[in-house]
């Protein structure tokens, strides 16, 4: 499965905070635990792109700055929300040891706060040297060898998380057919709820060959399934939504780091799972910015 990195305690908290070399933002609500817990809400985030050194800036961004901040946001919801899930493209470029300890780090404060993280990769995450950083968290066997794959369930839906980094620093993603023959039989062992798939790579419909490259298996995939109502995904650091012909919502998350677009916003994205659908509102970093706190609500596929 993906790394699912498990609350944490006070005192473990207080004892990383003290070690770790990116300074730990604390919030006024970071030891309340007892905060009503709203379990159809799930935070996600894409594309943080940490980097070792917390004062390396990218594109006029700095991401240990940015990560903080979102993690902040979410600590400071009235209710906490079910999860955090992000979505590939962890580390800043080439997935180094360093970056993965900041990056994990940073991510204290959310586990402190007693919200499960799910992490998924990215093709600027090296598979092994992730591994290695998070050996001590929690892990399970792999349904998929070598591959970091799961099913999260909620009470109003299934995500099925995905693992398309193929080559580290090699832009296109791969699912392979493994991952591909376990995505199909487990969609049709857990057909009761909807289902909501989530990769790092946004499937390519004609738009260019950075995407993924078996797209086509894992439309045809999704599509025949009725109970598949959204594909999530990052990758290309733009907020956008589209329903392709089948029905099923496209929805390309924003980037945590920085937007390759200067007027594309960068930020997080607070997912609302209702009976019929799924509300989603973008949390933009720039609060000036136009698309800041505008909420989408998606209906699901019959």
């Amino acid at each position: 499965m993906p790394i699912h990195l498990p609350p944490i305690s006070r005192r473990q908290f207080l004892a990383r905070s003290l070690t770790a070399s990116a300074g730990l933002l604390l919030s006024p609500n970071l030891f309340a635990a007892s905060r009503k817990v709203d379990e159809n809400t799930w935070a996600l985030f894409s594309d943080t792109h940490v980097a070792a050194d917390p004062a390396h800036i990218a594109r006029t961004v700095n991401m240990t700055a940015n990560l903080k901040a979102v993690a902040k946001e979410v600590i400071d919801l009235p209710k906490r929300p079910a999860a955090v899930l992000i979505s590939g493209d962890l580390a800043f470029n080439h997935g180094e040891k360093g970056d993965y300890e900041n990056f994990t780090s940073l991510l204290a404060p959310l586990r402190k706060a007693q919200m499960p993280v799910h992490l998924a990769l990215g093709n600027h995450d090296h598979r092994a040297t992730f591994w290695d950083a998070v050996k001590h968290e929690k892990t399970i066997t792999r349904p998929v060898v070598d591959r970091e794959v799961a099913i999260l369930r909620s009470p109003r839906a299934n995500w099925f998380v995905l693992d398309s980094l193929d080559k580290t620093l090699s832009t296109p993603g791969l699912l392979g057919e493994t991952q591909l023959a376990w995505l199909g039989k487990s969609l049709d062992g857990n057909a009761d709820k909807p289902a909501i798939v989530v990769v790092h790579h946004n499937p390519d419909r004609g738009q260019n060959k950075g995407s993924l490259l078996d797209s086509k298996a894992l439309l045809e995939i999704v599509r025949a399934r009725k109970q598949v109502k959204a594909l999530i995904f990052g990758h290309t650091h733009h907020w956008g939504i589209q329903q392709d012909e089948s029905g099923i919502h496209m929805i390309n998350l924003p980037p945590t780091a920085y937007p390759f677009d200067s007027t594309s916003p960068n930020g997080w994205v607070l997912a609302k799972l209702e009976k019929d659908g799924l509300g989603l509102e973008l949390r933009a970093l720039d609060k000036a910015h136009k698309e800041h706190g505008r909420v989408v609500d998606l209906k699901w596929r019959a």
